[in-house]
């Protein structure tokens, strides 16, 4: 028996997500009383393979194998499949990313085990196993119970507070059985230069309260003081004011940043319901009626344009 953990690694490099992933598996291990198998897929040195016991893997599995470069579901999904059954996997964790969206179903389908999706705690009981999510786009809380032998977890990311608890992990190599992979990358074409919306610690959004594209100066310079990502509402990316990879919300990207700040934006349920993991929102806007303030910690009453100067300026000079 054990608790298995799908690790991504980006460009054989793992990066916060995976590492809080390990954690939280590990204290799931913890309440079941067996070991924490951390597996990763693709070319990563050992070096970086051992990171993960650093965050209390008991046991890592590496499968390094060319056809598996790039990400096919299907084959995805049956070399975690094979892993899970070889190792007795009861509880199978993966990250509530794109990634983890396409492979817990098909899993759950493989595996013949129940699925719970977007966890942002601990379980709260193993008898009945009973996880915690967020529901009706946040405004909630459900406890549920997932009765199969297997269970599958998406944890949502940045909702686990984890720190470093190093172990002495063993580590092997696991060659999969594989049919003919269906996925054919011909072209990669990688962003440079930018933080990643989605990795970002800091995130400085800008809505319609912005008034014109050609007032996104402050927006970018907060962004750049603070080493944060950019992004904005739906209705800027409609507008063609900025890209719609910037565009974040229950129909754009779910971000969960350490720190949001919202300049100009009302506060749609849409958008609060993929910025609602954030650990602290702060919010700017000229009607102090904004549904946005009733989900901010902070809120600041007041014109963007007089506003911003003086954050940047006060941000500089700490």
């Amino acid at each position: 028996m054990s608790v298995l953990v799908f690790t991504e690694n980006w460009d054989g490099k793992f990066k916060k997500q995976s590492f809080e992933l390990v954690s939280y598996a590990s204290k799931v291990a913890g309440m079941l009383n067996t070991q924490t198998v951390a597996l990763s897929i693709g070319n990563v040195q050992e070096d970086e393979l051992k990171k993960l016991a650093t965050y209390s893997a008991d046991k890592i599995i590496k499968v390094n194998n060319d056809n598996l470069k790039n990400l096919d579901n299907q084959a995805y999904t049956s070399v975690i499949a094979q892993v899970a059954e070889k190792h007795g996997a009861k509880v199978v964790i993966i990250a509530n990313n794109n990634t983890g969206k396409a492979l817990a179903p098909r899993l759950s389908v493989r595996l013949k085990a129940g699925l719970g999706s977007a966890v942002s705690k601990l379980p709260t009981s193993v008898e009945p196993f009973t996880i915690y999510k967020k529901a009706l786009s946040g405004k909630a809380f459900a406890n549920v119970v997932i009765k199969s032998d297997i269970k599958i977890i998406t944890l949502s990311q940045n909702s686990y507070e984890f720190s470093e608890n190093p172990k002495t992990a063993s580590m092997e190599t696991f060659e999969p059985v594989l049919d003919a992979i269906k996925t054919n990358v011909t072209d990669v074409q990688k962003q440079t230069g930018k933080l990643i919306l989605t990795d970002a610690e800091i995130v400085v959004s800008g809505g319609r309260g912005m008034k014109s594209p050609d007032n996104w100066g402050p927006i970018e310079e907060l962004a750049k003081v603070l080493g944060a990502a950019t992004a904005c509402s739906r209705p800027v990316s409609d507008e063609g004011w900025r890209p719609h990879e910037e565009h974040t919300g229950q129909t754009g990207k779910i971000v969960a940043p350490n720190l949001y700040i919202a300049v100009g934006i009302s506060g749609a349920i849409q958008h609060l319901a993929g910025i609602s993991s954030s650990k602290c929102i702060v919010a700017i806007n000229t009607d102090k009626d904004a549904p946005i303030f009733e989900a901010a910690n902070y809120g600041i009453i007041g014109d963007a344009a007089k506003v911003l100067p003086a954050f940047i300026q006060a941000v500089k000079e700490r």
